[in-house]
């Protein structure tokens, strides 16, 4: 059959109209979905045609990162939304970084900025403004930040000053974050956390001139303290935890010299990392210490990480008398002498993975005196021992757990890439020759996952 002109044009006009499914969305999805980019290129989309012209201006969320002066006042004066759930302010980059004394009206236009995003019920803020250079002037935070009701998650990074002297407000506040803020003085924290009254969530980041760290918030459920970090990290002379509530503890500290912490029954994780200063005088921090790893005694899970400062040790390992008592998973990092000691004091420890910090001077490996720890007989089931490298004491250390743990499933053993085949095939046969209490127990071998199982006696 033959096709008309007619039919011809009209399959021709059939095929040139657009089929746009995008835009035939509702409002309230597209905004929802620009919401989720950056607010420039939100903006963008104007272009794509009379229907997205202003849809931008009704995004709930403003994201600048970056962005020049004149276009984040631009959106906002065109911006038709009155009510922000997300303004996040972020200048990383070299080009606006600093605030410089002679730039002071910069610094007047960030505190609008935030005084904009306050005024229209704000609920997630986060603002980075880095300042790290003596001639530079830190970006001031406008007192009504510290008032808004509305706040749920609040995000302070390498910008402004927490004062001291100022009336504290966040009634629905349940995520804070310091990262490397400045304090007017050590009040200024404790009064920062007394007007946040249902807090769960608070990390800080330690800026190096606080000289007294006071963390005290009955309501806090994961409390993150990094006082490590490369090239920010700063380290308090004293550090007070009292935080009763906490379930999740993450902490990496230069040896602060005096920790007192009140009691963590909630807890359930840890994460310890403890760095050493090479003028550190450990005997002066031992009892303190010692006291902190007393309110650990009730977690389930624990990363504790020694590996930079095996001195450490030495002060605390003889007056240890901690029972971990719920502890059923423990990663350890640090010489082979605090192995022994967690054995003993964990009854009911099911997984474990111990990777040896290995030093000239410690070369030994002592069995737990007279007789073998409750965990092994009953409760061990996995052990995971990365990087062996094939030390006599290393041989020992597994010999005895292969020995004597009588419930264990699996040993993970792996070393480094850089044995040769050799020394690979000679550890291989040594570890098969080894005596396994356990019959359902499986040893895997390599150099990286995953490992094969080799056949043990």
């Amino acid at each position: 059959m033959a096709i008309t002109e007619r039919d011809r044009r009209s399959r021709q006009k059939q095929n040139t109209v657009p089929i746009d499914r995008l835009s035939d969305l509702p409002d309230s999805v597209l905004t929802h979905i620009l919401s989720f980019l950056p607010t420039k290129f939100s903006v963008r989309t104007s272009i794509l045609g009379q229907r997205w012209r202003f849809l931008w201006a009704y995004v709930p969320n403003l994201i600048f990162r970056n962005d020049s002066q004149k276009s984040i006042n631009r959106v906002l004066l065109l911006r038709k939304m009155q009510k922000v759930n997300t303004f996040c302010l972020s200048d990383d980059d070299d080009r606006y970084r600093y605030i410089n004394r002679e730039n002071g009206a910069q610094c007047k236009k960030y505190q609008i900025w935030i005084t904009f995003a306050v005024e229209r019920n704000v609920q997630i803020l986060h603002l980075c403004y880095s300042s790290w250079r003596d001639e530079d002037v830190l970006l001031g935070l406008p007192g009504c930040l510290f008032t808004c009701k509305t706040l749920v998650h609040l995000k302070l990074e390498s910008c402004g000053v927490i004062p001291v002297r100022v009336a504290v407000c966040f009634p629905r506040l349940k995520k804070l974050h310091l990262l490397y803020v400045q304090y007017e003085a050590d009040d200024a924290l404790p009064n920062l956390l007394s007007g946040c009254p249902v807090l769960e969530d608070l990390l800080i980041c330690l800026y190096p001139d606080m000289v007294y760290c006071n963390v005290s918030s009955t309501t806090v459920k994961s409390l993150v303290l990094d006082f490590i970090s490369v090239g920010c990290g700063g380290r308090a002379d004293r550090l007070d935890i009292n935080t009763p509530s906490v379930e999740y503890l993450q902490m990496s500290d230069y040896f602060t010299e005096h920790i007192k912490c009140g009691v963590l029954t909630s807890l359930t994780q840890a994460y310890i990392n403890f760095d050493s200063q090479p003028d550190y005088h450990h005997h002066l921090h031992s009892r303190s210490l010692l006291d902190f790893f007393d309110t650990l005694c009730n977690v389930e899970r624990l990363n504790l990480d020694f590996s930079y400062c095996p001195e450490i040790i030495n002060s605390v390992l003889s007056a240890w008398t901690t029972s971990f008592r719920n502890l059923t998973e423990l990663e350890l990092r640090c010489d082979c002498r605090l192995l022994s000691k967690f054995l003993e004091n964990a009854d009911n420890l099911e997984i474990l993975c111990f990777t040896e910090e290995p030093r000239e001077e410690i070369k030994s490996w002592k069995e737990p005196p007279q007789q073998v720890p409750a965990c092994l007989l009953s409760r061990l089931r996995i052990v995971k021992l990365p990087n062996i490298r094939g030390e006599k004491h290393e041989f020992k250390i597994i010999k005895y757990l292969l020995r004597n743990a009588q419930v264990l499933e699996r040993m993970e053993i792996s070393y480094p890439r850089s044995l040769s085949s050799n020394e690979e095939n000679n550890m291989l046969k040594k570890i098969s020759l080894f005596q396994r209490g356990s019959r359902a127990c499986k040893v895997a071998f390599g150099a990286a996952s995953p490992l094969v199982f080799c056949k043990v006696r």
